[in-house]
């Protein structure tokens, strides 16, 4: 006799589960149904599960979600003559008494039913079962701010059935829509943990995670967006101790992590239920890790070391990516922003000048290393009356010929750009330096000298007089020579009265106040009857002498009539500054690599130049500069330097490069870059004639 179903009015067996029946549920369902126990009932005969109640089962709760395929009854379980059916299909639309179409009330479902005679079976009936399945779980993925992750915990195949099917684990979810690239391996994953609740599952820790393609399923708002979320230092077994747990069956899962770069990939398989997810700590754009580029792009626009930072991270154990990585973000992504943007900023500044009739600007270089052994030479144009950096210009030695002519060759560059940008130079200001002195009188432009670098040459020269023993009267006017130098600069119209002014110092310091050159008669200070006659220099001493061969000599006196009435290059000193900390001269960075540096040092400086002082403005720190030999100035604090320029970049790389990086990189294309090395053939041909 095969095996039967004893079905008690459900009309078959068809498709339903068949439960042996034992020889103590086989005594106990007789006497409840009033049959005797020596009744006709096969040994091996099976009871449907319309049969049992629903406390009869173990996992009714996840058979009706989907994340089990057979049901489990209990031990002590008993059938009965006739059950309502378990419905596990969601409730069937219905028309309503009111017109309506919807799911039937609860009312409406208790209502008798009328049957026609004529047919054999009842209509179906229909009960809305409730469950304890949160609803959010059959909704679109939701994005806490909790975490570093968007919206890349899902089940797995969740269609309109809001079943779970079982898929082994590891493996890729099943989607409803088109299937994303595989992402490229930026380096080499690293297996953080595993953790298994059961040995027997199935799963095996040699298979390899294959690349998770979150990023497909974060909208493109999202995806941009999400470098904006903050961040937080989460330690690994507080992390993982979230996917100890399966959400559906509260039963232990097996956990496997994998880690790319910040990267963190946990896969949850639970091995009694089949429930299984992915989750990401962070996005995915076009193969990328969110949390890589940004942390690249934050270190490399701040003008930091990623070595260092690296450094830091090791000293913590924080993950992070490797050089190469770094690099390849800097080359793709980062550069081609940097010149965009300042190529940008800088058309604009252009724009500006050339609707304004005189401009004034200043420029000085800056080499990599100090004397004449500099390779890359920075040559900076300040416009004086913004106090903003308009042009950098990087210049290699080996190209020009020798540092010395690197200054005269930046110059060159961008007093090109800036007369094809149809700007209007009045003058320019910058040290004396004989090659740029005869190169701007060749091409007829007025030129100042900076009055700081003249009284810095002075006040050497002045220290090393005073030194002598017949020459101590020199460290008493040291200063007050310095400050007339800088009177005679700032108080006069013509290079004629400066220099008058000039020489009447030689005459003051002997008490002398009136003067026979006609361009300066007198001196304006008021006349004073001195208490020490010993300051005075006395006509004819050795010390007068050698003090005016100092102060006359026919190459100052020139420089003098030259000095810049207006602005001083004080401000590109303070550049230069920036250019140190951005691009140190201790570190090798490639032709491109120091250019993009030094825009970012510029856009800094542009950035924070003119800001505001702090308040209340009686705060002034004292400073001890090696200048004032053990002089101790105050100087204002002024308010905190801000960064807007480095969310700007990274906005601009997150919303438009990293998408389409091409045409950004065509501009990094543009750059002449010298090429420090010859070429293998040359270098083989030039060894074959030696030999």
């Amino acid at each position: 006799m095969g095996r039967k179903c004893i079905v008690v009015g459900c009309g078959g067996a068809v498709g339903l589960h068949l439960f042996p029946l034992d020889l103590e549920i086989r005594r106990q369902w007789l006497r409840a149904i009033g049959a005797a126990e020596n009744s006709e009932v096969p040994i091996d005969a099976r009871v449907c599960k319309n049969h049992f109640t629903r406390d009869s089962y173990e996992n009714l709760m996840e058979f009706e979600l989907g994340y089990a395929q057979r049901l489990r009854l209990k031990s002590d379980a008993v059938p009965s003559v006739a059950l309502p059916r378990i419905n596990r299909n969601p409730p069937t639309l219905l028309p309503r008494p009111d017109g309506n179409v919807g799911p039937q009330s609860e009312s409406a479902s208790r209502q008798p039913r009328t049957v026609d005679v004529s047919c054999q079976t009842d209509a179906p009936y229909l009960v809305s079962q409730g469950t304890q399945f949160a609803k959010r779980r059959l909704g679109p993925p939701l994005r806490n701010k909790g975490i570093q992750s968007a919206a890349t915990v899902r089940s797995v195949a969740v269609g309109p059935s809001h079943r779970l099917l079982p898929v082994p684990f590891p493996s890729t979810p099943l989607r409803s829509f088109k299937e994303a690239k595989r992402p490229r391996l930026e380096f080499e994953e690293q297996d953080i943990s595993t953790r298994s609740a059961n040995p027997d599952s199935s799963y095996h820790s040699a298979q390899p995670v294959t690349a998770s393609t979150d990023s497909s399923w974060l909208s493109p708002t999202a995806a941009t967006s999400s470098y904006e979320d903050a961040k937080f230092i989460v330690f690994e077994k507080c992390l993982l101790s979230l996917f100890e747990t399966c959400p559906a069956c509260t039963r232990d899962c097996n956990v496997q992590s994998r880690r790319r770069g910040t990267l963190l990939t946990v896969e949850q398989l639970c091995p009694h239920c089949r429930f299984f997810r992915r989750w990401n700590s962070q996005p995915i754009i076009r193969s990328t890790p969110v949390g890589d580029l940004q942390l690249s792009a934050a270190v490399h626009f701040c003008g930091e070391s990623f070595e260092k930072t690296r450094k830091v991270f090791d000293a913590m154990r924080l993950k992070t990516h490797t050089d190469d990585v770094f690099r390849r973000h800097v080359s793709s992504y980062l550069e081609p922003a940097i010149i965009h943007s300042w190529n940008a900023k800088q058309c604009t500044a252009l724009q500006s000048l050339t609707e304004e009739d005189q401009v004034i600007i200043g420029g000085d270089m800056c080499a990599d290393s100090p004397g004449h052994s500099a390779k890359y030479g920075c040559y900076s144009v300040m416009n004086m009356q913004r106090n903003q950096i308009i042009d950098i210009q990087l210049v290699q030695s080996n190209k020009v010929g020798g540092s010395n002519h690197m200054e005269k060759e930046g110059l060159r560059r961008s007093l090109e750009l800036l007369e094809g940008s149809g700007v209007k130079v009045e003058s320019i200001i910058t040290e004396r330096r004989p090659r740029v002195q005869k190169f701007l009188s060749e091409r007829e432009m007025k030129h100042y000298y900076d009055v700081r670098q003249m009284a810095k040459g002075l006040s050497k020269k002045l220290h090393r007089l005073g030194k002598d023993s017949d020459c101590g009267q020199v460290k008493k006017w040291h200063k007050s020579i310095i400050n007339h130098l800088y009177w005679c600069a700032v108080g006069c119209a013509s290079g004629a009265e400066k220099v008058s002014r000039w020489k009447s110092i030689l005459n003051h310091i002997q008490d002398i106040h009136i003067h026979s050159d006609p361009a300066f008669p007198k001196c304006l200070h008021r006349t004073r009857v001195s208490k020490d006659p010993n300051k005075w220099f006395k006509p004819g001493t050795a010390a007068l002498k050698r003090l005016e061969r100092v102060l006359t000599t026919k190459r100052f006196l020139r420089d003098v009539e030259n000095l810049s009435p207006h602005y001083q290059t004080s401000s590109l000193e303070s550049f230069h500054n920036e250019l140190l900390r951005s691009a140190p001269k201790d570190a090798v960075l490639p032709f491109t690599g120091r250019l993009c540096r030094l825009y970012l040092a510029a856009m800094h400086y542009n950035e924070n130049a003119d800001r505001p002082r702090k308040r209340p403005s009686n705060r002034y720190p004292l400073l001890f500069p090696e200048a004032k030999n053990g002089g101790h100035p105050g100087k204002q604090v002024k308010k905190e330097q801000t960064n807007f320029y480095v969310f700007n970049l990274i906005h601009l790389v997150f919303t438009e490069v990293v998408h389409d990086p091409q045409p950004f990189v065509c501009a990094v294309t543009l750059i002449d870059v010298p090429q420090d090395k010859p070429a293998l053939d040359d270098a083989v041909a030039a060894c074959a004639t030696l030999q």
